[in-house]
């Protein structure tokens, strides 16, 4: 079956992404969470077959110097097929122009986003709500 693909947050189920989050995984996220960060997004890209969402991600921009290619997800059943790789190539592609593309990923990811020209940042740094959280699923450390 054909891909259907929107960059626009119109007629998005959100209880649906929430669901596609949470089974991906990258943790429970509110469908209402889900509505403001994706509307205060600059790009984003909604990826579905049949009328079922199986693929998603977004950019957060000033339009210029800093985009920040963040929540790219796919479901289980449809990772392996290129999918994730279409979603990163589409949203790098909408961020040309821009000084530095900055992703956060899920530790162990590193290798699949390194295919796509990035690299470790030795200066990043962030605050997390939940440092404890952030500890345990190896995205922060002490050093």
């Amino acid at each position: 079956m054909a891909l259907q693909w929107s960059h626009t947050i119109e007629g998005v189920d959100w209880e649906e992404l929430s669901q596609l989050y949470r089974v991906a995984p990258l943790g429970y996220k509110k469908p209402e969470d889900l509505k403001i960060v994706f509307s205060n997004s600059r790009f984003t890209c909604f990826v579905s077959e049949a009328g079922r969402l199986v693929g998603v991600g977004r950019v957060l921009s000033d339009g210029l110097d800093c985009a920040y290619l963040c929540d790219v997800a796919v479901l289980p059943s449809h990772q392996g097929r290129g999918i994730g790789k279409a979603i990163l190539r589409d949203l790098i592609e909408r961020c040309r122009g821009h000084r530095k593309i900055i992703l956060y990923a899920v530790p162990g990811k590193e290798p699949f986003y390194r295919k796509f020209g990035f690299r470790r940042m030795t200066t990043a740094m962030a605050i997390f709500e939940s440092e404890a959280r952030a500890r345990e699923l190896g995205v922060i450390d002490d050093t």
